[in-house]
């Protein structure tokens, strides 16, 4: 969020200051491991994330907002270990040098707008975005695993759609909405992680899709960023505008597109939204 994911940072802020929300930060929270922890140990992929759920309950909070789907994975299977794995939670007990004390509710970004509830949503539309085409891109870690997971379908989502919608834009019917992008992989299998997010990309325009959105910053990296290699490799690609839901709203919202951070990214989503606007928006 302070890195490759600012303008996830920058519009997720934008958007809830205009719905009169304010965020407090985990103070002194650390990195939760995300994948590259689990091939090290798997102490320390318990221990990274139990530190963090130790900090929030001890400053008070009852639930954690994780914008990041890697980090909401890892704090909501680490705070369920916590509760029924007895001999985990002694040895990472042991490694943070603190008791564990019952963990916060751990939400994404999906559930963190279901709360704030579509009419909120919706009343603060200035910008309708009627005539531009969504697919809604979950990837693997916003609705799975669904043994710990079950405000959503697992196969078949439909809570972003939902939110989607409070914009004004046509959310599209497609196959690859909870494929994997690749994740992690993007550095050590560049190959792969192109192939795969190919084939979500094609598959969306298929469906006659103007962009994708995203609620997860590793999807947005593999698919934005690595969208260049892909149309350098595969010139038949459609090249697709990558968006992340808090920067549609925002677009929804009347908030200026380059607050949001869509200046920042290598596909530029800008002209193809103006000419959207253009065509079919109205304020």
């Amino acid at each position: 969020m302070a890195g490759t994911g600012r303008d996830f940072s920058s519009s997720l802020k934008e958007v809830l200051s205009a719905l009169e929300i304010e965020l407090n930060e985990i103070e002194d929270w650390n990195c939760c491991g995300a994948s590259s922890a689990h091939v090290t140990s798997h102490l320390l992929a318990s221990a990274l994330p139990a530190r963090n759920l130790n900090l929030a309950s001890q400053q008070g909070y009852d639930q954690i907002f994780a914008p990041c789907a890697a980090c909401y994975s890892r704090l909501l299977s680490v705070g369920i270990e916590m509760k029924t794995n007895e001999k985990m939670r002694t040895k990472v007990e042991e490694v943070i040098s603190e008791q564990m004390l019952p963990t916060p509710e751990v939400v994404n970004l999906l559930q963190y707008f279901q709360a704030i509830g579509k009419e909120k949503i919706t009343a603060k539309k200035k910008v309708d975005l009627k005539g531009l085409k969504v697919a809604c891109y979950y990837g693997c870690l916003l609705v799975r695993p669904n043994s710990l997971i079950d405000f959503d379908d697992s196969e078949q989502p439909t809570s972003m759609e939902e939110i989607v919608a409070c914009t004004g834009a046509e959310t599209v019917d497609w196959n690859f909405k909870t494929e994997c992008c690749g994740a992690g992989h993007s550095i050590p299998h560049k190959n792969i992680v192109e192939i795969l997010s190919k084939r979500i990309i094609d598959d969306a325009v298929a469906h006659q899709a103007d962009i994708i959105v995203v609620g997860c910053p590793m999807c947005h990296s593999n698919l934005d960023m690595r969208q260049r290699n892909i149309l350098k490799d595969y010139p038949d690609t459609k090249q697709t505008p990558i968006l992340y839901l808090t920067e549609l709203l925002g677009i929804s919202f009347g908030i200026d597109m380059n607050k949001l951070g869509l200046n920042l990214h290598y596909i530029d989503p800008i002209k193809l939204i103006e000419k959207k606007l253009n065509e079919g928006g109205t304020k």
